[in-house]
């Protein structure tokens, strides 16, 4: 693809998967609240997309791709903008010969956002939550009390590729108890793929493209996608939200292909 075309596939998916500022660095900066948006990051993602596209298709400031509301959908919110409900996307804007990831995490590289380096990133992927219990024969990583504070890796060297490492275990069953405030840490420990990761009621390892069925299970439940790292370190963002129901959900990386390729995991709410 046309480094035009590769821009609107960003464009479309980083709505749709929230390019999120996060990851990709809107989301994180500043520790904006899901459905806000961020002055930098926002500035940044429009500045980036029209150098690329020629302005094109952009939207005003609060409509079509670029618009506002799009942009606080990037940033963990569950409804989708206006401009996405009139039928399906071309075929181009997907990047169906490619991972689509590539595209995205190459050109989101540069977004600002906090970063993570190599080490700390292996570190992390190891370290077992306060109070939580690890059960490496179930691959259940069980974490109680009123606060959660995990670490996810996502595909991470020294592992299976396009999967979720957290305590030392790939793709666990992560339990939590109702009503728990849950803070998951997400490292993009991929170095040239995009990756993100969202708590989801409806989400599945078959579909292709989980950005348009995958929505969020809670508030702040999502971080849409991370970009590549660069020598200031790999790319991090948080997701935080309350457990406020109880059930069993799916948690999984929304960029296209990637959860039918085993990034994915469940994610219980216990009463």
């Amino acid at each position: 693809m046309k480094i035009t075309r590769q821009a609107l596939v960003v464009g479309a998916l980083g709505l749709a998967l929230g390019g999120t500022g996060v990851g990709v660095a809107f989301a994180v900066s500043g520790g904006s609240s899901p459905g806000a948006t961020s002055a930098s990051g926002y500035s940044w993602y429009r500045s980036m997309m029209g150098s690329l596209s020629g302005g094109s298709m952009m939207g005003g400031a609060g409509a079509g791709m670029m618009g506002t509301s799009g942009y606080r959908w990037m940033m963990g919110g569950t409804a989708a903008p206006g401009w996405m409900h009139g039928g399906s996307l071309p075929g181009y804007m997907m990047g169906t010969s490619t991972d689509p990831g590539k595209v995205m995490g190459k050109l989101f590289a540069g977004a600002p956002g906090p970063r993570v380096s190599p080490a700390d990133a292996a570190r992390l992927g190891n370290e077992v939550p306060a109070r939580a219990t690890v059960d490496s024969g179930a691959n259940r990583v069980s974490a109680p009390g009123a606060t959660v504070h995990l670490v996810v890796l996502a595909s991470p060297q020294g592992g299976p590729d396009e999967t979720f490492r957290t305590a030392g275990l790939v793709d666990p069953t992560i339990t939590v108890q109702l009503g728990s405030r849950v803070s998951i840490e997400l490292v993009n420990a991929d170095a040239d793929t995009a990756h993100g990761l969202v708590v989801s009621a409806n989400g599945s390892r078959s579909s292709w493209m989980p950005m348009m069925t995958a929505r969020p299970a809670f508030a702040g439940a999502a971080l849409w996608f991370l970009g590549d790292s660069t020598s200031a370190g790999m790319h991090a963002g948080t997701l935080s939200f309350t457990a406020s129901t109880q059930g069993t959900y799916q948690y999984l990386c929304p960029v296209p292909g990637h959860a039918q390729k085993g990034m994915i995991g469940t994610f219980v709410v216990s009463g």
